[in-house]
């Protein structure tokens, strides 16, 4: 299929972008890396009147350490990221996630703000965010607003994000001592969308964890935060954890899984990444 006629605006300055969307409203879209409107476009599940491009904005993308977060452009790259000394030190959570996205083509193109904008529910760099705690940085011609990860997911490709706002930063806490991580997916190939997948966080005390953020993706409308099994896995380890996630996720069937074995594969999951993270390796 072809995408529908379109008209095309590619500012080069945030506020010149905001213009247009605001100038609009819901007929506008913005284009990040394109890994996923686009495909969208190609196959009539969107229609916008007009793209605005948001390529050229300078300002929008890179990498920096300040005032105790690190601080990501909404457009870098995946590819950016993954290569990101700054990254790889203080947000090795996101390192490790890096390869899982797609495949090098698409990571090449994708950013960060892209896939957090977007909100799919088996991507991996949402489930980061919320696992670590993370603060969505939105513009509007009103001004700045920032929003937790806890209170940016709502629902299916639904997020925080106002009409004629742009989400221009992603801003990570930086890591406390005794910080550990973990990561894990299972996906019938690499580089497929995950059936499930983990990505968590917890400070490690001298018998077990605490401040113990479970985060799965792929087995909901959104990434889930699974406060039960959490809770338990700092209070009474992995066994009680996995007994407590049964309550923290409800996956649905379809056309790839019954909801019964992505259960099943996050309680693995769960086991794996907790076992690491207790050991103190991810």
């Amino acid at each position: 299929m072809k995408a529908p006629e379109v008209a095309y605006a590619c500012p080069s300055t945030l506020d010149e972008a905001l213009t247009l969307l605001s100038r609009h409203g819901d007929e506008a879209r913005p284009l990040a890396g394109g890994q996923s409107l686009v495909t969208a476009l190609n196959m009539r599940l969107a229609a916008p009147a007009l793209l605005v491009d948001l390529n050229r904005i300078p300002d929008l993308a890179g990498i920096t350490r300040r005032d105790g977060v690190v601080r990501v452009g909404a457009m870098t790259r995946h590819r950016d990221l993954g290569a990101s000394d700054l990254v790889r030190d203080h947000l090795p959570l996101v390192a490790a996630a890096v390869p899982h996205i797609a495949h090098p083509a698409i990571r090449n193109r994708g950013t960060l703000g892209g896939s957090v904008a977007l909100g799919d529910p088996a991507a991996e760099l949402p489930a980061c965010c919320l696992a670590l705690g993370a603060t969505m940085v939105l513009r509007g011609q009103g001004g700045e607003r920032r929003v937790p990860a806890d209170a940016f997911f709502l629902g299916l490709y639904a997020t925080a994000i106002a009409p004629a706002e742009i989400l221009v930063a992603i801003e990570f806490p930086l890591p406390e001592p005794g910080a550990v991580w973990g990561f894990q997916e299972l996906a019938r190939r690499h580089g497929d969308y995950a059936l499930a997948g983990l990505a968590a966080t917890a400070r490690r005390r001298e018998r077990g964890l605490d401040a113990v953020r479970l985060v799965f993706f792929g087995v909901g409308d959104r990434p889930v935060l699974a406060r039960g099994a959490s809770a338990a896995l700092a209070g009474a380890g992995i066994r009680a954890a996995q007994a407590a996630l049964d309550a923290d996720i409800d996956p649905p069937d379809d056309v790839a899984v019954k909801g019964r074995t992505r259960r099943h594969l996050a309680r693995v999951l769960l086991g794996r990444v907790a076992g690491g993270m207790l050991e103190g390796a991810p």
